[in-house]
């Protein structure tokens, strides 16, 4: 696959705000035209994915990072009051590295920030990287490494695995799952495996946090039984010899060190332990505390796990102004939903802050998932204590990151951080709402505004965790069908536009266990609806002429296909076939199918088949590297696209000035850049219209332009939300 952006070990521009005024360069050949001035902004949700770790700078007011399983990093604006992204730079071939693995910041030396990068480190994914910066992340220098990461693997919740040395900020160290423990003297720019006295098992974890404690730095390790003779916690005092860290806990709820916390004040380090690295499948835990001054080892667990109230202990963070106040998180804890507990007296006394907390999340209203109120939270393994601010005090959940000024009075400190994975995108031509997104965890939202969380939240009735499928009747759009993840039916509609919505009176058996892609015909009358279990397993689509009243199978239609439906015929649907590369075609709504066109093989079974609203018949097929085709026939044959040698999803908005076809929306490569570009001219020239700041990774999921306003288009992202651009 060809490269994309600047030399790997080049200086990296980070985005240095959530909106900027950027040019594109001009790229040569025959398929490019002059390239517009876009403006990228997110379209507010809020949070909506699992912020793993929170950092404040120890010796700057107001200065912050969070880190993403899947979203990148973040620098909080304590004058704005909102996250800037710092990562948005990575690009396709780079989607890999939206995964942060871990962060640093040196304390002396305020402007100095590193993150490690590896969202995977199965064999198919790429290698993880080193982003070091002398200017708090707005400009980058990239080191790649040898071994892979694992930003959204088990045990993406615990503690920092990179750290600047105590005694030398110009030696680094980071902890690896596979390899081991690695060391750098020449501030991350090049790295080498260090003397570490563990070895790496099959399960992954290795090293699960680094601290320092004064001069000392104590290593967490994740791949052990708990039992005296494998530890699980380490240190060094000279940066050269590791030693098992001596009396250390032992036990299930000791089994696996999951973040550590040090208080100069007491000279105490604080290490919270659960039975597995989380997020999911805890069930005990503990809270221990080490004075390093004689070695001496105390239990501190606030609660202990037992019975039905089962979960781990995970955030630990300590009070710089007050020695002896400490917070800690439970995790996974569903019976009596997870908490804080808080100490001002070193672990012999605990206060539980969920219990006189008052939660309000009327900026980001999904947070509610469908009930009256919302919960404390949930998959809570980060947690910080300003060190200028001792009530001032936050947590990140599966979806958010909640902060306190007063200990009781609980918000969303979450502006600018959005960590949505799109996976469907409609622009209605009329109504309120020119957006209404399908999304990864939080099912589909109604944006009236794009600047402001859906007052609606979640749509609900049923809600929905993940959405698999969301369509609109071309001539009718105030219908509109939804397909998705939920505990009370799996598939909705809606008569006014996705506002309000009411399940399907019926839904075939296999809907609870494989809901798929749907598709509603031009003018509602027939649904579609097709069936992939989350193995990958397809099953026979179901098709529906009652609203969903009763459905049936559709024998000849191509199983685990995705159903599209003509904007302009409401008796012609189409479907793509991966298995054999051949376009089918029903014209009696949906009840019969037969092949058309063949050969088209897109090399797997991702594509996307798109039809130009109001054009019956006219298709466009991107086929991944094998590039974009097009039908004006209805598939009986197809075309080549020439000057397009990638398309990975097309999407079409409001046809320019003086023209009679609409734009063209395209995620592909015209030249040697895989990036979001739009033609004017039915694909005849292109222009880019993103840039190397704002890539955001893998984007092939869904793009479509804005029917009502030229030149603004909706891009999905994997873990970035959903970005919409405008030429200025």
């Amino acid at each position: 696959m060809r490269t994309s952006g600047l030399s790997r070990r080049a200086v990296l521009a980070g985005t240095a705000a959530a909106a900027a005024l950027t040019t594109v360069p001009f790229l040569p050949g025959r398929a490019q035209a002059a390239a517009p001035t876009y403006r990228w902004r997110t379209a507010v949700i809020g949070g909506t994915g699992f912020v793993t770790g929170v950092l404040f700078h120890p010796s700057v007011r107001g200065l912050a990072y969070a880190r993403t399983d899947i979203g990148g990093a973040y620098r909080w604006d304590d004058r704005d009051g909102r996250w800037v992204p710092l990562t948005d730079h990575l690009g396709w071939d780079d989607w890999n590295l939206l995964g942060v693995e871990a962060m640093a910041v040196d304390p002396a030396h305020p402007d100095r920030l590193y993150l490690a990068l590896g969202t995977y480190a199965q064999s198919w994914a790429g290698n993880g990287a080193v982003l070091r910066s002398d200017d708090r992340g707005a400009t980058w220098t990239r080191t790649d490494l040898a071994v892979k990461l694992g930003a959204n693997e088990d045990g993406r919740g615990c503690g920092e695995r990179l750290l600047v040395d105590p005694r030398d900020s110009d030696t680094l160290w980071l902890g690896t799952r596979h390899d081991g423990l690695l060391k750098s003297t020449d501030r991350g720019a090049t790295w080498q495996a260090a003397s570490f006295p563990a070895t790496p098992s099959a399960t992954g974890q290795g090293v699960t946090f680094l601290v320092a404690a004064g001069r000392t730095v104590y290593a967490g390790w994740g791949d052990s039984d708990g039992t005296p003779d494998k530890p699980n916690l380490y240190r060094t005092s000279d940066g050269t010899t590791w030693e098992p860290v001596p009396g250390r806990p032992t036990g299930t709820a000791a089994k696996v060190p999951i973040r550590a916390a040090y208080d100069c004040h007491t000279r105490e380090l604080y290490v919270t332990y659960a039975d597995a690295p989380g997020p999911n499948g805890q069930s005990a835990g503990s809270v221990h505390k080490l004075r390093t001054t004689d070695g001496k080892w105390t239990e501190v667990t606030p609660v202990k796990p037992g019975g039905a109230d089962t979960f781990g202990y995970g955030g630990v963070a300590v009070d710089a102004r007050r020695p002896g106040t400490v917070v800690v998180s439970t995790n996974n804890r569903w019976a009596d939903i997870d908490t804080l507990y808080r100490t001002t007296d070193g672990g012999r006394t605990w206060t539980s802050l969920k219990d006189a907390a008052v939660l309000d999340v009327s900026e980001t209203p999904y947070l509610k998932w469908g009930e009256d109120k919302p919960k404390f939270g949930w998959w809570i393994q980060a947690v910080g204590i300003d060190p200028y601010d001792s009530r001032h005090l936050v947590y990140g959940t599966g979806a958010t990151l909640y902060g306190t000024r007063d200990l009781t009075h609980w918000a969303p400190q979450i502006r600018g951080l959005e960590e949505t994975s799109v996976r469907q995108l409609l622009s209605p031509p009329a109504g309120e709402a020119h957006l209404i997104s399908g999304n990864g965890d939080i099912g589909v939202m109604y944006h009236e505004s794009l600047t402001a969380s859906p007052a609606r939240g979640m749509a609900a009735n049923p809600v929905f965790g993940s959405s698999t499928g969301l369509a609109q009747a071309a001539a009718r759009p105030s219908y509109v069908v939804r397909a998705g993840w939920g505990d009370h039916g799996n598939g909705a509609h809606s008569n006014d536009g996705g506002q309000t919505w009411a399940p399907f009176e019926a839904q075939p058996a296999i809907a609870k266990d494989a809901p798929g892609p749907i598709a509603a015909n031009a003018d509602g009358s027939v649904l579609l609806w097709s069936f992939v279990h989350w193995d990958g397993t397809p099953y026979p689509t179901q098709r529906s002429a009652d609203n969903g009243a009763t459905w049936s199978e559709v024998a000849s239609f191509p199983k685990g296909a995705t159903p599209v439906a003509d904007p302009a015929d409401p008796s012609v649907f189409y479907a793509f076939d991966t298995a054999n590369g051949t376009l089918h075609a029903s014209t009696d709504g949906g009840l019969t199918f037969a092949a058309r066109a063949g050969g088209l093989n897109s090399g797997d079974r991702e594509f996307q088949l798109a039809v130009a609203p109001g054009r019956s018949g006219d298709l466009w097929l991107s086929l991944k590297w094998n590039g974009l085709y097009r039908s004006t026939d209805g598939g009986a044959t197809f075309s080549k696209v020439a000057g397009c040698w990638a398309s990975y999803t097309l999407g079409f908005g409001r046809a320019a000035p003086g023209a009679s076809y609409p734009a063209l929306y395209m995620v592909g490569a015209t030249e040697s850049v895989t990036a979001v570009h739009r033609s004017d001219d039915e694909a005849g020239t292109w222009v880019r219209i993103n840039d190397d700041r704002h890539q955001w990774g893998w984007t092939g999921a869904a793009v479509t332009g804005d029917p009502r306003i030229h030149g603004r288009v909706y891009l999905a992202t994997n873990g970035r939300g959903v970005q919409y651009g405008e030429p200025v």
